[in-house]
């Protein structure tokens, strides 16, 4: 019995399977290891216990876990630490979630791959391995275009009353929020890209608005100017897309690639049915 792992700080998708075949699939809450190891091992534990995962620990022989958070050696022992701890018998394989982009979006065929959901970072993958990586430099200076990218700046808008009256109105209307509590949030509570990239849900509600096609326009830009026109190669490879912004906002990313004469290809939403084909499993 083998797992595969797919973890973002939104979501975590569960893959156990035997062979060629899938034993048991589901998806839970996401974490980080930036923020604790007890948070991490907690939520392990947790995870298993109430989704009953059907076999015995014991019985698992491998996991390749592919995670954000994991393209820093610390966090990649951290979390093959934990993970040895409730999988005693198994290999644990810890990669990077710009990998899991790798592997599912072009197998064993070169390009470049992007991730663009709650954070956003793209590489130069050669088939086999990540031969260049873009500079990341997480939520708090960089991560453009992504949803927290998205979500920051429409709560900008809002407050600073940049925002149209007809948007504010409604964006009032969803979430009713309030400064002091939007500040408690991000200051004062864990993991505040994932609180702010869910305002990045109203721009897909209201993707028909001038000013909010504007706005992610303007992100988009941003992140292909950031994490694209970096490499060379850049104009003669296919360009490759994960994660949920990228998903729902895949008209506008064509666009914006096209203004700089690139050539979008495949866009998926997550990374575990790629995977899963990466790895043989049937679908």
């Amino acid at each position: 019995m083998e797992l595969i792992l797919d973890v973002g700080s939104t979501k975590m998708d569960w893959i156990a399977y035997d062979g060629n075949a899938v034993f048991q699939r589901f998806t839970t809450e996401g974490f980080n290891p930036n923020y604790s190891e007890r948070q991490c091992l907690d939520s392990l534990v947790e995870y298993v216990k109430t989704h009953h995962l059907v076999c015995r620990p014991n019985d698992i022989q491998s996991v390749h876990y592919y995670g954000t958070g994991c393209g820093y050696g610390p966090n990649c022992r951290l979390i093959k630490d934990v993970f040895q701890q409730y999988f005693p018998n198994a290999e644990i394989d810890v990669n990077h979630d710009l990998m899991a982009a790798c592997h599912a979006l072009l197998g064993h065929e070169k390009g470049i791959a992007c991730i663009l959901g709650t954070g956003s970072n793209a590489c130069v993958y050669d088939g086999e391995s990540i031969v260049e990586r873009a500079v990341s430099l997480g939520y708090i200076v960089g991560d453009e275009g992504s949803g927290m990218h998205i979500g920051k700046e429409l709560v900008r808008a809002y407050f600073y009353h940049f925002m149209p009256e007809d948007l504010r109105y409604e964006f009032k209307a969803t979430y009713n929020l309030e400064l002091d509590d939007f500040l408690d949030n991000v200051y004062h509570k864990g993991q505040p890209s994932k609180y702010v990239a869910a305002f990045a849900q109203f721009a897909d509600k209201n993707r028909t608005h001038p000013y909010i096609q504007e706005l992610v326009k303007a992100c988009f830009k941003a992140f292909v100017e950031a994490f694209i026109l970096c490499f060379e190669q850049s104009k003669s490879m296919k360009i490759c897309l994960v994660g949920s912004v990228a998903f729902v906002f895949r008209d506008f990313l064509k666009e914006s690639l096209a203004n700089y004469g690139l050539t979008m290809g495949e866009v998926i939403q997550a990374p575990a049915d790629g995977l899963m084909r990466y790895y043989g499993i049937k679908t």
